[in-house]
């Protein structure tokens, strides 16, 4: 693919993992977001559009010239009609290439969470693409459950005793690269990405406690406790809701097969959490060490 692939989320851990594994595979890429400023600062030497997924009139502008689109649902939009979609329908008007739509695991199943629209309306669009469904990110460790760990040295979700196949998002960036690399091999797929095992959240802890040097430890906590912190935490109640939806699911065992597709995908093992938690140690370190 020699005309540009169009990157969305370039400033979170997601899209950022996908434009470092592109940029590694010498794809040409373009970054989009809102926030054009931070982007530059991200990526120094990579065009950059703006792109608002609330704003219609920022997409062709954006999608110009664009060989193939990587698309994520950002956290805060769970009208995805007017936006993710949109944007969908704007990039078959333009004629790109591929899309690779970053969802989740079980969305195909799931009509509670936005990305089952999104996967919906993608399939139906009459565009070459690939769906990844990843299970929960490793990232979310530093991000969504960072403050709690660094300030109170707790994991605190409504996941009961769910196992988890954590997957790091660098593995599913190289994922991305490679559908990118050869999207005829990958057209009209969806592909479940998870790591190589699963774990509780007590063992989570364990991990954090032998990388930190300080005792963390695992709160099973009630949905209605769990939506009353993230409240408190100022999250968006939509978010909150789909946080909770998704977490929840844990107990059912949602997120704890192991799927082979991504060591067959990368011809290599996936990164384990405990590399992951090595890697990244200094993020859960406060202000006193």
């Amino acid at each position: 693919m020699t005309a540009p692939v169009l990157v969305t989320g370039a400033t979170g851990n997601v899209g950022g993992a996908v434009a470092r594994s592109l940029r590694a595979a010498g794809a040409a890429i373009r970054i989009a977001g809102t926030d054009v400023a931070a982007l530059r600062r991200r990526f120094h030497d990579v065009p950059v559009a703006h792109l608002d997924l609330r704003d219609p009139r920022t997409f062709d502008a954006a999608l110009r010239g664009a060989g193939g689109l990587f698309l994520l649902r950002p956290p805060q939009i769970a009208r995805v009609g007017p936006t993710l979609n949109a944007l969908v329908d704007a990039a078959a008007r333009h004629g790109v290439g591929h899309v690779v739509f970053a969802s989740v695991t079980g969305a195909d199943r799931n009509p509670l969470v936005p990305h089952h629209r999104v996967e919906t309306h993608l399939r139906a669009a009459g565009l070459p693409y690939t769906i990844l469904r990843p299970g929960f990110f490793a990232q979310n460790l530093t991000d969504a459950y960072g403050r709690d760990i660094r300030e109170d040295d707790r994991i605190y979700l409504p996941a009961g005793r769910g196992r988890v196949a954590f997957v790091d998002t660098r593995d599913l960036g190289d994922v991305a690269a490679t559908v990118f690399a050869d999207p005829v091999a990958h057209g009209g797929v969806a592909y479940t990405l998870t790591g190589s095992q699963a774990l509780d959240f007590d063992e989570v802890a364990a991990l954090l406690t032998e990388a930190l040097g300080r005792p963390v430890r695992y709160q099973a906590a009630s949905v209605g406790g769990y939506l009353r912190h993230l409240r408190r935490r100022r999250t968006p109640l939509t978010q909150a809701l789909v946080q909770a939806v998704l977490l929840t699911g844990l107990r059912r065992g949602q997120a704890e097969r192991v799927d082979t597709t991504l060591p067959r995908l990368l011809g290599r093992p996936p990164r384990t959490l405990r590399q992951y938690v090595q890697d990244h140690r200094d993020r859960w370190q406060t202000a006193t060490g």
